[in-house]
């Protein structure tokens, strides 16, 4: 059974011009992430592992826009959306479940990562806000996913560990994961902090993070991004 599948369309490998566009998908984003969110988020892991620095750069840059809202330009990791498929080639890619109840990824290969980067994150850019930032949220933890299991994926992805059958309590939710984040993880889920404390702990942590205070290098602009990432649902959650 197919719990969820991603289309990708995009340029030939011998083709120099580089376009992607979206197809007919199966995303189902409930209970949040849904099996939508953690095939997305599959996706997202496998392929910008294959991203260096510039690429990393642009797609920083990419997360951040799409977080605010902001319009997004183009082209985007020297790729361009088009709305037609006219000339393009397709990649599926399917979370699916067995009849003994396995939950597996099956992933279409790629000669170009940017395609499936650019598709899964215009998926999340169609959200409603509250949903978008929870995608958001798990595509910048699934940025530090260094294995190469797809099982591994998926236990890391849906935070199983073994991975069980999909129900409603499969998937890391958005304000665990926020809590944990910020120091905050003995707080109730319905018991947040006040958003000063929130802001508060954020600040105090945005400066330990930074490479002038401590921080590392190499880690700092993740660690910046994951901090802005649970400041936002934990202020997002108290306005709701």
């Amino acid at each position: 059974m197919i719990l969820a599948e991603l289309n990708v369309w995009h340029s030939r490998p011998a083709v120099p011009t580089r376009r992607v566009a979206l197809g007919e998908d199966q995303l189902g984003f409930d209970p949040s992430p849904g099996p939508g969110g953690l095939l997305i988020a599959s996706v997202f892991a496998i392929h910008t592992q294959q991203f260096g620095d510039d690429e990393n750069n642009d797609l920083n840059d990419l997360l951040n826009r799409i977080e605010v809202g902001a319009q997004i330009a183009q082209p985007r990791l020297r790729h361009r959306l088009q709305e037609d498929r006219v000339g393009l080639t397709r990649s599926t890619h399917q979370l699916v479940q067995f009849s003994d109840g396995r939950i597996a990824l099956d992933l279409a290969p790629s000669d170009r990562p940017e395609p499936h980067v650019l598709a899964a994150l215009y998926r999340v850019n169609q959200q409603p806000r509250q949903m978008r930032r929870t995608l958001l949220t798990l595509l910048r933890s699934v940025r530090g996913w260094r294995g190469q299991d797809y099982d591994d994926l998926l236990r890391y992805v849906s935070g199983k560990s073994p991975l069980s059958q999909w129900g409603g309590d499969l998937g890391t939710d958005p304000v665990v994961w926020a809590l944990e984040v910020l120091g905050l993880a003995g707080t109730p889920i319905d018991a947040i902090p006040e958003p000063r404390q929130v802001r508060r702990t954020y600040r105090r942590l945005l400066r330990s993070a930074h490479p002038d205070h401590g921080g590392v290098a190499e880690e700092a602009g993740q660690r910046i991004e994951m901090l802005t990432a649970a400041r936002n649902i934990l202020l997002d959650k108290r306005s709701a």
